[in-house]
């Protein structure tokens, strides 16, 4: 991969700049604060897009980076692959995703994957270099390893670490040390006793012992609960027998007043039946006794016409009598005194005749009157009876019709009441229990036999509730510690899952330690042994990890020095040349390889053998080198080696 050129907008403190790269060695020379390292890092930020976030800096790179008079934050790179496909990006940094362009200008963006956090990830899916691996490899910023003497460990480790671990900045046995350190401070072992994991296995049993004492009271409520459920079904059916009973005890008494209803009509009936009896006989004797008196009555007026009839035929007689003797006195006689006296006598007879008819008459009448209305109250006696008998056998009839309905419609009506109240408990209650009420005559005695067992029962019941209350506080307790319990082992389960997380860690780590020390660390000390042998013509021929001293490097007499005393800048070109050995095995693109003041601490004859070296081993290779003397240009075309020169401004 080759980058053939770039165009800035506005980044940092470039305005406008356009620069273009060629193939090997490109020398970007200028003075200190010209904007060489900002250059880098447009490229960088350009692949990888511009962060937000210091990474412990004292400022993001979007802050650092970004114009202070308000221009257009964005710019442009042109760069093709090993294959010869060619790209361009554009990128407006305060945007997170850029455009990405083919040879043919199309817009080719939405064939790369996009991550939330980080954006289009075109450049790692071309390379397979992620950002951390490209910034700790191919690029090598001055200011990262420009150590004061006294420092020149912290070099050591770096390469150390590069070595044994893959990483410039992970060290195998600080990573060991820090892992052990934070499974003792946020475990715990065995020996350890204020530890995470000892307080939480003696609380773990403080709280099993106060379950184990509390449990008993568990068990406790289950027995309370199943004699109180038995209590309950108890209490359901008596309570059903109670209301079967109740029922039928209604229908019973229901069934008495209907009884007792129909006896009364009955008694109403047989008391009119006998009255009527006794009416018709009343009437008969009636019927006799009147008889007797309209007899007696007839026979009183009969004497009386007979003595009207007697009375009228003496004064007749006598009035003939007395007539014929005035006849006779005036024929006979002649006696005029006489003749005056019978004649006067004549109508005395006739009007006492008369006055004593008119009075017999009358007498007649009134006994007739009286006879009449004697009659008349005998027959209105007659008829009163005769009413009232038809009146009492009316009344029998509707009542005995009325006997005969309720008597049908009670039994219609009893059956369908009894038959409802079966069929309403048929499925409640056994059908011999059903049978047995139905066949007991002493409902009643039953009946206060269930409900004093009812009351009993529910007694019974009440004291379980209040043992069930008095139990609660407890199971509440023991809730609350089962609860604690749960988290306690929770945690206890995330600190051994963190603990064998740890512990594969460590296996992990140690694994790839003797992994990296026993197949690639090989090839990396190779490869830098003779990188440095070039480096220095020879006088340090091999580069080795020691586990006593740690990093050691042989002398010309075959002796070996520990790397931590050697000279700072020796230090240095071990750095860089064990950044160089690794570069083939991060990615199959021939990355270029980008050296921002690296050279500071080489000598003339240092910079000289690493310029030589870059250009016969890294001559397939794209190098930007970044200085701010004039040393590396005057070395290369010393050596006639064919350089790119830009002059920053």
């Amino acid at each position: 991969m080759k980058i053939n050129g770039i165009k800035i907008n506005a980044y940092g403190k470039l305005k406008n700049k356009e620069i273009e790269l060629g193939d090997g060695i490109n020398l970007i020379y200028g003075k200190n604060e010209t904007g060489k390292s900002t250059i880098l890092r447009f490229i960088v930020n350009s692949f990888y897009g511009v962060s937000k976030n210091k990474k412990g800096k004292e400022y993001s790179d979007y802050d650092a980076y970004m114009p202070w008079s308000g221009e257009e934050f964005s710019g442009k790179i042109d760069y093709e692959l090993d294959d010869g496909n060619k790209f361009e990006v554009f990128r407006d940094f305060k945007k997170k995703n850029p455009k990405i362009f083919n040879e043919d200008k199309e817009d080719i963006s939405k064939e790369f994957s996009i991550d939330k956090s980080k954006g289009n990830q075109f450049f790692f899916e071309q390379t397979k270099m992620d950002e951390d691996v490209f910034l700790s490899t191919i690029v090598s910023y001055q200011q990262h390893v420009r150590l004061e003497k006294g420092e020149q460990n912290f070099l050591i480790q770096k390469i150390a670490n590069l070595i044994g671990t893959g990483e410039d900045n992970v060290s195998y046995r600080i990573a060991m040390d820090r892992l052990t350190r934070r499974q003792r401070d946020e475990i715990g072992s065995e020996k350890s006793r204020e530890k995470p994991m000892n307080i939480l296995e003696r609380e773990i049993t403080l709280l099993e012992q106060e379950k184990g004492e509390l449990q008993s009271f568990e068990e406790k409520k289950y027995d309370i609960e199943e004699n109180k459920n038995n209590l309950k079904e108890e209490i359901e059916k008596l309570e059903l027998e109670n209301n079967y009973l109740t029922d039928l005890k209604n229908i019973n008494e229901k069934e008495k007043i209907e009884k007792e209803k129909i006896n009364f009509k009955e008694k109403i009936y047989e008391e009119n039946s006998q009255k009527i009896l006794k009416l018709n006989n009343e009437l008969k004797n009636k019927k006799n006794e009147n008889k007797i008196k309209i007899n007696k009555i007839n026979g009183e007026n009969n004497l009386l016409k007979n003595k009207n009839k007697k009375i009228n035929k003496l004064f007749l007689i006598l009035f003939f009598i007395i007539l014929l003797l005035n006849i006779s006195q005036i024929i006979f006689i002649k006696n005029i005194i006489l003749n005056i006296i019978l004649i006067l006598f004549l109508p005395v007879v006739l009007i006492s005749w008369i006055s004593v008819i008119k009075i017999k008459n009358k007498k007649i009448k009134i006994n007739e009157k009286n006879n009449k209305k004697i009659i008349d109250e005998i027959k209105n006696e007659e008829n009163n009876l005769k009413n009232e008998i038809e009146i009492n056998e009316k009344n029998n009839k509707k009542i005995i019709d009325e006997i005969n309905s309720e008597k049908n419609n009670f039994n219609l009506k009893n059956n369908l009441e009894k038959e409802k109240i079966k069929n309403k408990y048929k499925n409640k209650i056994n059908e011999n229990e059903l049978n047995k009420f139905n066949n007991t005559e002493n409902v009643n005695k039953i009946i206060n036999n269930l409900q004093n067992n009812i009351a009993n029962t529910k007694i019974q019941l009440h004291s379980l509730e209040l043992d069930e209350e008095n139990i609660e506080p407890k199971l509440e307790n023991l809730s609350k510690i089962e609860e604690k319990l749960v988290n306690c082992n929770e945690k206890m389960l995330t600190l051994e899952k963190l603990n064998s997380s740890m512990n594969l860690a460590k296996e992990v780590l140690e694994t790839a330690y003797q992994k990296m020390k026993n197949m690639v660390a090989p090839r990396f000390t190779k490869n830098l042994s003779q990188n440095i042998s070039v480096i220095t013509n020879g006088k340090y021929r091999n580069v080795n990890i020691n586990d006593e001293y740690g990093l050691i490097v042989e002398l010309e007499d075959g002796s070996y020095v520990e790397a931590n005393k050697l000279s700072i800048g020796t230090i240095d070109q071990m750095y860089l040349s064990l950044r160089l050995s690794m570069i083939d095995e991060l990615s199959e693109e021939k990355m270029p390889i980008f050296l921002d003041e690296s050279f500071a601490y080489f000598d003339s004859d240092r910079l000289k053998n690493i310029l030589q070296f870059l250009a016969e081993n890294y001559a397939d290779r794209q190098v930007l080198i970044f200085t701010c003397t004039d040393r590396e240009k005057s070395l290369l075309m010393k050596l006639e080696v064919p350089f790119q020169f830009i002059e920053m401004e």
